[in-house]
């Protein structure tokens, strides 16, 4: 049976003792049911992860954790995905398969055409919702670190904020003659992938990409929905590169 494994936000040190943090062990104790004396996987998504025995006095629940063990499970290059947000809960989908692909990072892109609009307390608590699910995408996935959830840019935001190199940021164009294996190859170990949303790039948002000389990539014959696209482009670049 597969040993449960939980994020654990507090520093860990070899060999110490810990209370664990109430949400986690509600879930491990309520919602898992796991008893006095299992065994779990804590990991604080600094590198590496501890093997621990989990303690139950009522409400509480402690952790004598075991040695630090160097266990990685990240890409050999650092894939940034920059996501055109979509309709509905399909960036959950997009976020959760982000994470078991190995990027590092996720951008979610309030772009001009999105359907998807956020702004105020409601995209406080979404954002903090994507968080979780890339927390316990981790989780599950045998992760020792975290995704990091970026919150909403505007492309116009993005391109002011990115420091990296335009020949590192490859924009998901059906029209492009470009191929990704030729685009991703010409690239350092740092890539960002930019994906627009439902309707597509605006006119204005394609002027600012030319502007800013990012490489437009085709991905094949077909045209890919939205929350397809990042994810097929994840796993292709890693590929293409040896990542895996």
């Amino acid at each position: 049976m597969a040993i449960s494994r939980f994020y654990c936000a507090t520093p860990l040190s070899p060999n110490t003792r810990i209370e664990l943090p109430a949400a986690l062990a509600h879930h491990a104790v309520r919602v898992l049911r796991l008893k006095a004396g299992s065994d779990i996987v804590l990991f604080d998504g600094q590198g590496g992860q501890y093997t621990a025995n989990l303690e139950i006095n009522g409400k509480q629940a402690h952790a004598q954790l075991g040695d630090h063990e160097p266990i990685e499970a990240e890409l050999a290059g650092r894939i940034t995905l920059v996501q055109g947000i979509p309709s509905g809960d399909k960036m959950d989908w997009v976020i959760e398969k982000a994470v078991e692909l190995g990027a590092s990072r996720v951008v979610p892109l309030a772009a001009q055409r999105s359907v998807l609009q956020l702004s105020g307390e409601r995209l406080r608590k979404r954002l903090e919702h994507w968080r979780r699910i890339s927390q316990a995408a981790s989780e599950q996935c045998g992760r020792n670190r975290i995704m990091e959830v970026a919150s909403p840019l505007s492309l116009q935001q993005f391109v002011v904020s990115s420091e990296a190199e335009p020949s590192s940021i490859l924009f998901c164009h059906p029209g492009s003659a470009r191929t990704l294996a030729q685009a991703a190859q010409d690239a350092g170990t740092a890539l960002t992938l930019v994906v627009g949303p439902e309707g597509g790039w605006s006119d204005e948002e394609l002027a600012l990409i030319e502007k800013h000389h990012m490489t437009p990539v085709g991905f094949g014959a077909r045209v890919l929905r939205t929350e397809t696209a990042g994810l097929a482009l994840i796993a292709a670049v890693s590929a293409l590169r040896g990542w895996n």
